[in-house]
Order: C-alpha cells, then sequence, then structure tokens
C-alpha cells in the first residue's frame, strides 16, 4: 500500500513531537497545549526551558492566524495553497534543524538560539495542523491521538455489538483510516527515539525529508475546488 499525505504528516508530528520534548528539554512541538502540564512541572520543579514553553502556543496561534490569512489574500487554488503550506513548513523544518545542529549542543535552555529553534518547529507544525484542517479535514487528525484513539475504541465496540446504528461497511472504512493514522504517529514517536540517541541534535534533518516525501505524494485535492 502506497503511503498517503496524511499517513507522512502523522509520521511527521510524532517524530517532531517526540525528538522536541528528548532534545529540546520536554517541549511539545505539536501538540502544543501539552505544554500547559509542563509549565506547571516547571513550576513546582524549577526546571529549566519555561520561557519556550510559554511562549509555545502564542507562536502556534500566531503561526496559523497569519498563514490563513495570506492564503486567503492570495485566493490561490486550494491544491496549490496546500503545497504553498507544505513548502512554507518544509523552510521551517529547514532552518530549525540549522538551529538545532548549529546551537543545540552548546546552549543552555532559555538562551535565544535554543528559543529560536523550539518555535521554529511549533510554527512548522502549526502550518501542518492548518494545512490539515483546511485541506485534508476528511483525513484523521496528524497531531492530536486522543480523539482518534477514542474513535478507535468506539469503532472496535460497534462491530463488537453488531447491532450498531452505524452499518459495518461505514465503521471498517473509517477504523482503518482512524487506526493508520495512530499507527504512523506511534511509528514516528519509536523512530524519534533511536534517531535523538545515535544522532543528537542532528536527528532533526529527519523531518524536513519527511516533508519533501509529502510534497511529492498526490494530495488529493483538486486542483479545480
Amino acid at each position: 500500500m502506497k503511503p498517503s499525505l496524511p499517513t507522512v504528516l502523522s509520521l511527521t508530528a510524532g517524530y517532531v513531537d517526540t525528538a522536541g520534548f528528548l532534545a529540546l528539554n520536554g517541549l511539545f512541538t505539536a501538540h502544543v497545549t501539552g505544554n500547559f502540564v509542563m509549565i506547571g512541572d516547571a513550576l513546582a520543579h524549577g526546571s529549566s526551558g519555561i520561557a519556550s514553553k510559554l511562549l509555545a502556543l502564542p507562536v502556534f496561534a500566531v503561526a496559523v492566524l497569519v498563514l490563513h490569512y495570506a492564503a486567503l489574500r492570495a485566493a490561490a487554488t486550494p491544491a496549490s495553497t496546500l503545497r504553498a503550506m507544505l513548502v512554507a513548513k518544509f523552510v521551517f523544518l529547514v532552518a530549525a534543524a540549522v538551529c538545532a545542529v548549529r546551537y543545540g549542543s552548546i546552549a543552555t535552555p532559555d538562551s535565544f538560539p535554543m528559543i529560536m529553534t523550539r518555535m521554529l518547529l511549533v510554527a512548522a507544525m502549526a502550518i501542518q495542523n492548518a494545512a490539515h484542517r483546511i485541506h485534508l479535514a476528511s483525513a484523521p487528525p496528524s497531531t492530536l491521538m486522543t480523539g482518534s484513539t477514542t474513535q478507535i475504541m468506539l469503532d472496535v465496540a460497534s462491530l463488537l455489538y453488531g447491532k450498531a446504528p452505524v452499518k459495518p461497511e461505514v465503521v471498517k472504512p473509517r477504523l482503518a483510516r482512524v487506526a493508520v493514522a495512530v499507527g504512523a504517529f506511534a511509528v514516528g514517536c519509536g523512530l524519534a527515539a533511536p534517531a535523538f540517541i545515535f544522532l543528537g541534535m542532528w536527528c532533526f534533518t529527519v523531518p524536513p525529508v519527511l516533508n519533501l516525501v509529502g510534497l511529492a505524494l498526490p494530495s488529493g485535492v483538486s486542483k479545480d475546488d
């Protein structure tokens, strides 16, 4: 089975979120609301890196706002807009990788280079989230796996019961799509851990490559929509 763009996005999100957490002092770059918990941890235990955790959500929100506003102003076709978003995400991922490799091993957690690296990754994942919500809304989410896992269990229960209101021919394809998204995210998480162990900050060179793979895949968005 050929990989789809949503699957590659899920793989990328799992990888970036895990690599960011491991290499960037516990920062969630894709699941940014998770940083609220980490802020509490930093306040309770006095850990460093709180500045980035405070900035993550505002940077994420502003990136989505600016990107979508620019896309609306451009009035391009959905296919062109999606491609432009993925290219923008690639630029941010490359910039983050350069900063991580150049400064990551010597920068302190609250230094400007480290904060810049983190915010570049947050902005990249904000672009991915916006692109997915706008242009790939029919596909399962690529970053928020709690809701997807809930849906999987609901569908499994419906199939086991056999008399659920939703017919199996509707449930089974949906279950397959959501399971693939969760599985791809989990694989990304699993790949990021050894990548960080063996490559250190060079592990951040992988996400731009994954993004290029996504760019090469058909989006499923009509050029004329």
